[in-house]
């Protein structure tokens, strides 16, 4: 107990020295041992990159989880099961929920009904926009927001305790310095004072002077101050401690000083590091926003398909068609007599089937396979990333879409997953 107690008063002891000190060299009341310019400049870059890294996370964590369940509940979570080393479950995201939400919908009002069978299909394409954002996540979470937070939690904590610690060698040899100079000044005034003569007064002098001749030497001696040697000795052994403390202190703080420079120029791989993971994340979502856009315009079509038959006056017309069933049909035009309404309607299945038998090549040329893609339909021709295809555009065809070919393999593609090459 005594050896805690004596350990919390030192302890106490030197923080309240150095927090004089510290508040000294502020006052500029005390001399401050500057840290070489290079040093200085690493310290800055690594506080620049540790605030401007921190705010990238945040924000970041914001951008992919804008709104969570209780702004701190989701968080609380996360936290947990990384500290139980447990993968975090799989969460819900909004565009699943929702579409869950609109297929019970669908349900209830009657899949067969006009509202019903495109509230299923809002609602299927919902949910893969939903598992295209689970994927985003996922994707950015492994790639850019774990090496950041690892950089924060791991990296910037070593290096916030050597530079702790360099600060603390500093003040050392501040303190070791000041002693110093406080001994040689206690030394330098010792020597310079008047000797024991000239401090009596004259006639004194003079009575001690004949008293010593009458009675010789020996009795002068007894009455000179022989402590005057000896502070002498004891300031120069003071001054002798006061330098090799000195010569201590600065070995610890150069040793620190290097030790403190290396980590920090560890820093510029770090944005090597950081770098790297920024373009995955910006490729992520550049995949995640591509798959979006083919997901929207496949939903269009199908919308504008269900408002098209919404609006013939054939009573079985009124439901909303299967995607599928449509995508076939659009190619295949339609069989029944009903579309022989008028000379221009029944003019259309022709000129699409002649359209699709002929595909008149405009613009033949090669496209690069940015990303993997599956064919929804007969009509549409599957891809894999990085293979080499064939594309070309028919007379009145979507903008949006090219006929591909690969060997036998014809069908239509999405422009969005090409790199069209010259």
């Amino acid at each position: 107990m005594d050896f805690n107690v004596k350990k919390l008063a030192s302890g106490a002891g030197v923080f309240f020295t150095r927090a004089v000190q510290f508040t000294e060299e502020k006052l500029g009341q005390a001399e401050k041992t500057e840290l070489d310019p290079h040093l200085e400049n690493l310290i800055t870059r690594a506080d620049c990159t540790k605030n401007w890294t921190e705010k990238i996370l945040r924000q970041t964590e914001v951008l992919l989880q804008p709104n969570p369940i209780d702004h701190t509940g989701a968080r609380i979570e996360e936290f947990i099961y990384d500290k139980l080393d447990k993968k975090l479950p799989s969460r819900t995201t909004n565009p699943e929920l929702l579409g869950q939400y609109m297929l019970e919908a669908a349900n209830e009002f009657g899949p067969g009904t006009p509202y019903g069978s495109t509230l299923i299909t809002v609602g299927e394409y919902q949910k893969r926009l939903g598992g295209a954002e689970r994927e985003l996540l996922q994707t950015s979470a492994a790639t850019f927001l774990t090496p950041l937070r690892n950089f924060l939690e791991g990296d910037w904590r070593t290096i916030s305790k050597e530079r702790r610690l360099l600060e603390n060698r500093r003040l050392d040899l501040d303190i070791c310095k000041a002693r110093l100079k406080k001994a040689k000044q206690a030394e330098a005034k010792a020597a310079a004072a008047p000797d024991f003569q000239e401090t009596r007064p004259r006639n004194y002098v003079l009575s001690a002077s004949a008293s010593a001749l009458q009675s010789g030497w020996e009795s002068w001696d007894v009455e000179t101050d022989p402590s005057g040697s000896e502070q002498m000795k004891l300031l120069s052994e003071e001054v002798d401690k006061a330098e090799h403390e000195l010569r201590v202190a600065q070995t610890e703080f150069d040793r620190q000083a290097e030790v403190t420079r290396l980590l920090l120029e560890g820093i510029g791989s770090t944005h090597l590091n950081h770098l790297r993971c920024l373009q995955d994340f910006a490729e992520a979502q550049a995949t995640y926003y591509a798959q979006c856009h083919h997901y929207m315009q496949d939903l269009q079509r199908e919308l504008n398909k269900c408002a098209n038959s919404v609006s013939t006056p054939h009573p079985t017309a009124a439901v909303c068609p299967d995607p599928d069933h449509l995508s076939s049909a659009f190619l295949s035009g339609p069989s029944s007599p009903v579309a022989t309404v008028s000379s221009s309607s029944s003019q259309k299945p022709s000129k699409l089937d002649m359209e699709q038998t002929h595909f008149p090549v405009t613009g033949s040329r090669k496209a690069k396979v940015l990303y993997d893609y599956d064919a929804h339909d007969a009509s549409e021709l599957s891809l894999l990333a990085d293979e080499l295809i064939t594309v070309y555009t028919v007379p009145g065809m979507d903008p949006d879409w090219l006929i591909g070919e690969r060997g036998n393999q014809k069908g239509k593609v999405p422009v969005t997953y090409l790199e069209l090459l010259s």
